[in-house]
């Protein structure tokens, strides 16, 4: 009996794997999934933009209010002044890991001694939670028990202690030089995983045709890391955007507004200001500038070709 009632399901399966529609039937479990952790989310994040959501208001309830968020960011001083830190702190950040992850895994891939304890030892930042990095150069850096202030005043640089993130024309420069000694080691790991997978025949091919170490970097290296370089330089730039801990940790958006980006500004105002509504909008912004931006920037790159 029991043979029976299984038997009927199995048969069932059976003649349904061989429809044409039978692939669909597999991956709705992946679909359901997509649906649950990402697309919900998503669409209630940009429903929210649309709403009055202000835990400290209750009295203006969580009605529909069209574009009011959107327009009043329009007249927002800070918005304009977060966009442009963001600006700054996203395209300096990039440029300096990218630069220094680069220079790192070209120093990297060499077939010498201690290459892979250097490798382990180069990666140690980005092993680092942004809040311990945070904590750990505020410490370096403040102007009374600060190592670094100690070692600037030894060799003259300074005369005495400088608060470098209460100064607004030092605090973005010094946290982006946090921020590039973090996550540089995210382009070296990927970049030197990139190298070790070109084919040294290429290189030999090239020296015999008298191309230099430079012509072969130009010609052989980056043109086989293009796919790399892109696909990383994206995720970093996501992560810039999205991850204020960091310039939470180190000056909370000031002093002022001096390091006010738009993760954090966002964050500020759904956790301190308990303003959900413009919070949201603020977050289907930094979406739209990120979807802009991967589209243009895989145009520019020339990805698909």
């Amino acid at each position: 009996m029991i043979m029976k009632w299984l038997k009927a399901p199995m048969q069932w399966l059976a003649q349904l794997s061989e429809h044409r529609h039978w692939a669909y039937f597999l991956i709705i479990p992946s679909i359901i999934f997509i649906c649950i952790v990402i697309i919900y989310p998503t669409i209630s994040g940009i429903t929210l933009s649309f709403r009055e959501m202000r835990l400290t208001r209750p009295d203006l309830g969580t009605g529909f209010v069209g574009l009011k968020h959107y327009q009043y960011m329009i007249t927002d001083p800070v918005f304009w002044i977060a966009l442009t830190n963001t600006v700054k702190w996203v395209t300096v950040a990039v440029l300096m890991e990218f630069l220094l992850g680069l220079g790192v895994a070209l120093a990297l891939n060499r077939d010498l001694p201690g290459m892979k304890l250097a490798t382990v030892l180069i990666l140690l930042p980005w092993f680092l939670p942004n809040v311990v990095a945070g904590n750990m150069w505020a410490l370096m850096l403040d102007p009374r028990l600060g190592i670094i202030n100690d070692v600037l005043i030894n060799f003259g640089v300074l005369t005495e202690g400088k608060a470098w993130f209460a100064d607004p024309d030092t605090a973005l420069p010094m946290a982006i030089l946090v921020e590039a000694w973090h996550g540089y080691p995210f382009f070296a790991l990927l970049f030197l995983a990139a190298l070790k997978g070109i084919p040294k025949d290429l290189y030999r091919a090239a020296a015999v045709d008298g191309a230099g170490p430079i012509k072969a970097f130009w010609q052989i290296t980056l043109p086989s890391m293009k796919m790399v370089i892109a696909a990383v330089i994206i995720l970093r730039v996501i992560g810039l955007v999205n991850s204020p801990e960091l310039l939470l940790v180190l000056t909370n958006g000031g002093p002022g507004d001096a390091t006010q980006v738009l993760s954090l500004y966002a964050f500020q105002n759904a956790f301190t200001s308990f303003d959900f509504g413009y919070s949201g909008a603020l977050s289907v912004i930094m979406f739209l500038i990120l979807m802009v931006f991967c589209v243009i920037y895989l145009r520019i790159a020339r990805i698909r070709d």
